[in-house]
């Protein structure tokens, strides 16, 4: 029964996760657009949102990084540049504890905001509430697991989590055999990411979909126009 429930967990559901994230996206966006946002309550706590949304978005932001490219680079790529998998297992922790921390700082002024405000607090939805301490609870045993590497240092589990992580990327069998050994930290924080992708759909994460990277591209010029018909100035956007 526990071999077939850790096959379940870290061999199916997480395609279960990433088909549930991605056609339900889909499927919102196409019946629901109007609800295809953050929500926003920043004339409430304007301060404390600012701070914590900053420190936040920065935060998760070089973290996904991290764990994208820590896990899915293959050994033989780190290897050729010098990179050993001790030395890279010494680089996650630092770096990730300092990611780590700053998302955690700008998350807890986030919840502390939404959860002890009345009036942000009775605006919420449930799910508002739900995924942002689903999120904090996430953040937290991402922390968790640091002590846990302190122990193996050479990085024998952080190539466990890699092959995991792209044995299921590249539909490997087997895939959920590479973590069968490692620590209960480091399960827990998988079956919460993928819980938060199963999710993702359902709350108001889905505006990160509609993040304006094309922004960054735009020209450098618009166009002004005055009151007099047909005249114009071009300004650099600031």
């Amino acid at each position: 029964m526990l071999d077939w429930l850790h096959h379940f967990v870290f061999g199916v559901f997480p395609y279960i996760a990433i088909v549930t994230l991605l056609v339900g996206s889909v499927i919102r966006f196409d019946r629901e657009q109007y609800t295809w946002r953050s929500g926003s309550s920043q004339i409430l706590r304007k301060r404390q949102l600012m701070i914590g949304s900053v420190l936040f978005h920065v935060g998760v932001l070089l973290l996904f990084v991290g764990h994208t490219v820590g896990l899915l680079t293959p050994k033989e790529i780190y290897m050729a540049v010098g990179l050993t998998p001790a030395l890279k297992q010494m680089i996650a922790i630092v770096a990730g504890g300092i990611f780590g921390a700053i998302c955690f700082v700008g998350l807890t002024l986030l919840v502390h905001r939404r959860l002890f405000d009345p009036r942000i607090r009775g605006t919420s939805s449930a799910m508002d509430i739900f995924i942002l301490l689903v999120l904090w609870t996430q953040l937290c045993l991402g922390l968790l697991t640091l002590p846990f590497s302190f122990e193996h240092r050479d990085g024998s589990v952080m190539l466990q989590l890699s092959h995991w992580a792209q044995g299921i990327v590249f539909f490997q069998a087997g895939a959920a055999e590479h973590i069968r050994d490692v620590g209960w930290a480091y399960k827990a924080h998988i079956v919460m990411g993928l819980f938060i992708f199963f999710v993702f759909p359902f709350s108001r994460l889905v505006h990160m979909w509609s993040a304006p990277v094309w922004y960054l591209g735009r020209p450098g010029w618009q166009i002004v126009r005055s009151r007099t018909a047909g005249s114009g100035v071009r300004r650099p956007v600031s």
